[in-house]
């Protein structure tokens, strides 16, 4: 094959994984079955384009592919957002997955006639719960965002557990005098010394990446590939659990402030598609489906013994003190999607020659593409059935480094606008913020919008606020009338015609009896009916809409009047400006006056008597 031909395969092999992905999330189903299916459509007994059956390089493409979509979940995730639920993320991993092998293994041994061991081995193999899955399901899922980040950690935690679980008892079949204490020392032994390389490589990268600065961007995801494999690699190397170090030290980079995070967060995401690509699409291949036909039966009722027994009874008990409701631990159950990682685990007694493993390799695949399908596609339906997602995304994307926001005081909170909310259709300067939140940027589908106060919220949009740790409680509640209102100013009153002139006024404000000049509910004993500008200089003060139609400016300075004679009073205050803020404070309030066309045009000189009384 010359290289052009190569790299035409690899091309289209990529680009049919991306279509794969598209269509995928419009038909519902896991994608990673359709990467599957591919790499068994093209392989030995479908086309017959590419014969291949090396278990050993299946393992070695799967290990590296989990080493990437690992190390891509601790950056994603972070300290700050998994340590709230560590507890019940490690209890589910270890005690959660040692359970669920244990009693998968048991009904494995009894409905297949094995012996105990094989049904043990078995019952690791699928115990895990795959990582690539997990994140790829959590992504588009409004899962509650404490059982979201629990399924989260568990991913990142339970692959060394389900890895040393397998490998022990592969030794366990092949040495006659290996036995269940020397399992648990190896695995003691193998989790601490991943742990302490993973937090000391972690610790030491990011030390390194604040400290020292690349000359090109490009040179921020080589440091960040070499972080990762020295991670797994020192690990291994000193017989420790290599992907939890890996784990590790992605946590550690996503927790901190790193100046090119983003840059290596996304570089990252996109290698990990390509790992999980890349990852099924070898396993596609390896298996034969010709052979599905003796293993179906088993295959399933191995999954559903796995689904509906094994991984649910061990939820239920990994998280009996973990404050979770009963439908909260239901769900966590349903949540063990299996994908790659059993495949290939089910290579590792192959390789090391345990009778009858092939077999056990093929009833696992088969058992996995039952799982994920199940699962995948009923997941979300049968959260919201239970009553425990929410209107907001259960992974969103942040724009911004939360980590250093919320060290200088401030919090950043993300809202998803519902066809249904009150918010839809609403203006921003009708969003009723208070003066301690702004809204920075409004994402509305791929684009970034700057907002101004008379842009229009439309349904799916995502509003990124930026609130004053002081006030995150009472904006809450702001958050809940955007859901349920109301949102928005009364509507105006008519306009009465008057045959007087109507009077405008200047005068010095009066807290006492103007009350808070940035949101004013009565000006001069008016009602206000709208809320058109709110000063954001440092200075209080809005621009409101009178019950009689009139303006208002509040502020230092209170003026009343109709829109000729406030525009005239706006243009003398912008001559006398103190600085650049109040000049383009005055300059806004000229320019909303001329454009607000709600309030009916004058009758000539209507509003020319002014009275003005002295500051």
């Amino acid at each position: 094959m010359s290289d052009g031909e190569l790299l035409l395969i690899c091309g289209a092999l990529l680009a049919a994984g991306i279509a794969a992905a598209v269509l995928a999330s419009r038909i519902r189903v896991p994608g990673l079955l359709l990467f599957l299916g591919l790499g068994m459509l093209l392989g030995s007994d479908g086309a017959g384009l590419i014969a291949f059956d090396d278990y050993e390089l299946t393992q070695r493409v799967g290990i590296i592919a989990l080493v990437l979509i690992l190390f891509e979940g601790g950056l994603a995730a972070g300290w700050g957002e998994i340590r709230p639920v560590l507890r019940p993320a490690l209890a589910l991993a270890t005690a959660g997955t040692a359970l669920t092998a244990v009693i998968g293994g048991l009904i494995a041994a009894w409905l297949f006639d094995i012996s105990i061991l094989e049904g043990m081995l078995l019952g690791s193999i699928v115990s895990c719960t795959d990582g690539a899955a997990i994140f790829s399901l959590l992504r588009g899922s409004t899962l509650r965002r404490r059982l979201a980040r629990t399924l989260e950690g568990e991913a990142g935690f339970n692959d060394p557990v389900a890895v040393l679980l397998v490998v022990g008892f592969v030794d366990w079949i092949k040495k006659p005098d290996y036995g269940i204490v020397d399992m648990l020392v190896s695995m003691a032994e193998e989790m601490a010394i991943g742990a302490v390389v993973g937090v000391i490589v972690g610790r030491l990268a990011v030390l390194a990446l604040s400290r020292v600065r690349l000359s090109s961007a490009g040179l921020y995801p080589v440091a960040s590939i070499a972080i990762c494999t020295l991670a797994f690699g020192t690990a291994d190397v000193i017989h420790g659990s290599g992907f939890l170090a890996v784990y590790l030290a992605g946590l550690a980079i996503g927790s901190s402030d790193l100046p090119a995070k983003r840059t290596i967060v996304t570089f990252h995401e996109g290698l990990a598609w390509v790992a999980q690509l890349g990852m099924f699409f070898t396993l596609g291949l390896l298996v034969f489906p010709s052979q599905f036909g003796d293993i179906a039966v088993e295959g399933t009722v191995l999954a559903l013994a796995a689904v509906v027994v094994a991984r649910p009874l061990a939820v239920f008990a990994a998280t009996m003190f973990q404050g979770f409701e009963v439908r909260e631990q239901l769900v966590l159950g349903w949540a063990g999607l299996r994908g790659a990682v059993p495949v290939v685990l089910a290579t590792f007694p192959v390789l090391a020659g345990v009778p009858d493993s092939e077999r056990f390799f093929n009833i696992v695949f088969f058992a996995v593409l039952v799982s994920t399908l199940l699962q995948g596609t009923t997941f979300e339906a049968f959260a919201r059935r239970l009553g425990v997602t929410t209107n907001e995304r259960a992974l969103p994307t942040p724009l911004t480094n939360r980590r250093a926001i919320q060290r200088l005081g401030a919090e950043v909170i993300e809202f998803e606008v519902g066809p249904l909310d009150a918010a839809t259709g609403v203006r921003v300067r009708d969003l009723g913020l208070p003066r301690d939140a702004l809204l920075n940027v409004i994402v509305r589908g791929e684009q970034a919008i700057p907002p101004r106060g008379s842009t229009q919220i439309q349904p799916g949009d995502r509003l990124h606020v930026l609130v004053r740790q002081e006030v995150a409680i009472e904006f809450s509640e702001l958050l809940e009338r955007w859901r349920q209102g109301p949102v928005g100013p009364p509507p105006r009153p008519p306009r009465e015609w008057r045959s007087v002139p109507s009077v405008s006024s200047t005068r010095p404000l009066d807290r006492e009896r103007d009350g808070d000049p940035s949101a004013p509910t009565h000006v001069n004993g008016i009602p206000v009916v709208d809320r058109l500008r709110t000063r954001r200089d440092g200075v209080s003060g809005a621009l409101v809409v009178l019950e009689d139609g009139r303006f208002a400016v509040t502020g230092p300075i209170v003026m009343v009047g109709g829109s000729s004679a406030l525009a005239r009073n706006a243009q003398r205050r912008l001559a006398y400006a103190k600085d650049d803020a109040e000049m383009a404070w005055w300059r806004e309030v000229i320019g909303a006056v001329a454009a607000d066309g709600s309030v009916p045009a004058r009758a000539p000189r209507a509003d020319s008597v002014v009275d003005a009384t002295p500051e």
